[in-house]
């Protein structure tokens, strides 16, 4: 019985989104940019030397399509190894009024957002007042750090030794719909189940404004030693409006798996089991459930690092180094497929590391596919990747081939 694996590289976009110029990054319309277009052109040029060197060597990728899909996409060639083609390819291009994890992965699994998301403006301070007063009322404190936009790692360094000394949460966002708070996790800072319990009861209150995310982000370290954020990061995410590809599978009797923050972005709504971790974790449970799941499962797997470690922090050389170690481990991937299994490589939205400002970009995304031999699939929309899962997995009514 045929299974299906659906894994989302976050971030990483092929450039092209006919509508960029609506979405912007510090005033700059996201026209032009082209996450992994822009990577692959940095290397070959030698400008993406630190950790790696020379042209960005996905040859996995390369063979399911990843070069044609970024000209498809953007018109832009680059240059990655030259490989037979063994995988059917194209570009999706969303319709979702956002470039944030949960419109790229809604849409994905079938469902637009209906709605604009709420957003917080670019002042200082960026909160409301009586948003400040819920916060500190349900976390029992007498102030919050932050209340600004800010790169999560940034805010940590500047706010960190405040926090550890007063025990005040720090609150910050960016141009997604989210509200991030980040704590320390010893309790005796502020605590990881505080953290986790301080999200959960002010999530409610702002999913009706339609704020996409409350996010939980919790570090450790001193001041002398320095910050760092840990792999127990959790996202309270409003309900999707719609059942989705996880429900429908569900409901059908497939077993659906969670990896990475996909539970989190889905509510827990059609998902049987959560697999979390950082990206090195993941890929192992990708390797055990592409061994082990059952037949007519579904695995959904989300790698974020792309986003939040390289596109978020402008890496480039780090991108570059990540795609290359997510390209050797796919190709033990294929390797331990099943004949009727089919594996969709895409991505939610696009980061691109050479572009203005921190945020995401708003781009088309690559739709790779393992399984069905090579083929081209042309321009779709985001819904169709999970209408092409949906017809793999025999859904009646849900579903329209890749091919």
């Amino acid at each position: 019985m045929a299974r299906a694996f659906l894994v989302v590289m976050d971030s990483v976009g092929i450039g092209g989104a006919p509508d960029a110029e609506r979405f912007f990054n510090d005033g700059k319309p996201d026209t032009g940019a082209n996450t992994l277009g822009h990577i692959a052109r940095a290397c070959a040029e030698g400008r993406a030397q630190e950790g790696r060197s020379g042209p960005l060597h996905i040859p996995t990728l390369a063979s399911m399509g990843a070069g044609r899909a970024v000209t498809l996409a953007s018109g832009l060639d680059i240059t990655l190894p030259d490989v037979p083609l063994i995988g059917a390819w194209g570009a999706a291009t969303e319709v979702s009024n956002g470039k944030d994890t949960p419109s790229g992965h809604w849409e994905l699994a079938g469902v637009p957002v209906p709605w604009d998301w709420h957003v917080f403006p670019q002042t200082d301070p960026a909160f409301p007042d009586d948003l400040i007063v819920d916060l500190c009322l349900a976390a029992g404190v007498g102030g919050t750090l932050g209340n600004v936009h800010a790169s999560g790692t940034q805010v940590i360094e500047d706010h960190g030794a405040r926090h550890v000394k007063t025990g005040w949460p720090i609150c910050y966002t960016s141009v997604d719909s989210v509200l991030q708070i980040a704590a320390h996790e010893d309790p005796a800072i502020f605590g990881l189940e505080n953290l986790l319990a301080l999200c959960a009861s002010v999530a409610p209150q702002l999913h009706k404004i339609k704020l996409g995310r409350v996010i939980a982000r919790p570090f450790v370290g001193s001041v002398e030693a320095g910050f760092e954020r840990t792999a127990n990061r959790r996202d309270f995410a409003i309900a999707p409006p719609e059942p989705t590809l996880c429900d429908w599978l569900q409901d059908a009797g497939h077993s659906v798996h969670a990896i990475g923050k996909i539970g989190d972005i889905f509510s827990m709504r059609g998902i049987d089991e959560v697999r979390k971790g950082r990206d090195d974790a993941l890929m192992g449970h990708l390797h055990d459930l592409v061994r082990d799941a059952p037949d007519g499962g579904f695995v959904c797997a989300n790698f974020v690092e792309f986003d939040s470690e390289y596109g978020h922090r402008r890496d480039v050389s780090g991108y570059a180094r990540h795609l290359e170690w997510f390209d050797t481990e796919l190709a033990r991937v294929l390797a331990q497929m099943r004949e009727d299994d089919m594996l969709v490589i895409t991505a939610d939205h696009g980061n691109d590391p050479t572009w203005i400002g921190t945020d995401h970009t708003r781009e088309r995304v690559p739709v790779l596919v393992a399984g069905l031999g090579a083929g081209d699939i042309g321009h779709i929309g985001f819904r169709d990747v999970a209408a092409g899962i949906a017809a793999h997995l025999g859904l009646e009514g849900k579903g329209k081939p890749f091919l």
